[in-house]
Formats: C-alpha cells, sequence, structure tokens
C-alpha cells in the first residue's frame, strides 16, 4: 500500500482554481525547459520518502476537506544557498478529484496511510447518482454507500 502527504492548499479557493494555478505552473516549466514536474518545497526531508515515491500522492486540503490529489513523482534534498537544508516534493500535473472529506488545518504536511485516504471521485458508486460529493461522503460515513 501507498504512502501519501497530506497538506494545507494555502491561497487556494477551489479545484479550479488549483487547476488555473497548476496550468500557469506548468506553462512556466516548458517555457524554462525544465520537466513538467510541479514542486511543493518543504524544509524536512520525510523520513519515508522511499514509500512516498512508490505509488503515493499529494492530498490537498482546500476550504476546510481533502478535495484532490496529486501523484508524487519523487523527491530531492537539496542544499539551500542561504542556509539549511530544502527539499523538493516533485509531483504529476495530474489532479484526480476525491470524495471530499474534512479536514482540520494544520501546519506543515502529515503522512496519509493508504487506508484512511479518501476514495476517488470515480471510485463513487452508481447509486451516488448526481448527488453533491459531500452527501456521498455523509452517506459513505454512515455506511448507506
Amino acid at each position: 500500500m501507498a504512502l501519501n502527504l497530506l497538506i494545507m492548499c494555502v491561497g487556494i479557493e477551489s479545484v479550479g482554481h488549483l487547476e488555473r494555478v497548476t496550468a500557469k505552473e506548468l506553462a512556466d516549466a516548458k517555457r524554462l525547459n525544465e520537466p513538467p514536474y510541479l514542486k511543493h518545497w518543504t524544509r524536512n526531508r520525510p523520513r519515508r520518502a522511499d514509500e512516498l515515491s512508490a505509488g503515493g500522492s499529494l492530498y490537498w486540503i482546500i476550504k476546510g476537506a481533502i478535495r484532490v490529489r496529486q501523484p508524487i513523482v519523487g523527491i530531492e534534498a537539496l542544499e539551500n544557498p542561504v542556509g539549511g537544508k530544502r527539499c523538493c516534493i516533485l509531483y504529476g500535473p495530474e489532479l484526480i478529484r476525491t470524495l471530499p472529506v474534512p479536514r482540520d488545518p494544520m501546519q506543515g504536511w502529515r503522512y496519509l496511510e493508504a487506508k484512511d485516504a479518501p476514495p476517488d471521485l470515480e471510485s463513487v458508486p452508481e447509486e451516488a447518482g448526481d448527488m453533491p460529493p459531500e452527501m456521498v461522503a455523509e452517506l459513505r460515513s454512515l455506511g448507506l454507500l
């Protein structure tokens, strides 16, 4: 089972807003002849980096709920010329919507075991029909879906 990271998506208002920001960052990378990956900078390198790189994802908390994930493609530890260590988490541009799961605000990142990660919206049962994702999440938590 893959290990994931849970991160607050600071400054992002919605999944649509994240899509626009992601598209701009990819355009900037292309303009600079860089690989088509996005970067999240953090102070400390995750101790379980090998598990994260083996199929894990970044799960983003947007407006109080986990709403989307992006696959992790690599983790690089770098020395900051100004001082101290830095870590760059490289992740793919694909935005995979998940069932919204409420989460409290936090600082930094947390590990998220695969068994605790919300399912992708594609895996929602057909009985859910056109119900809002929040309703589907509530019904699932009650064992009704």
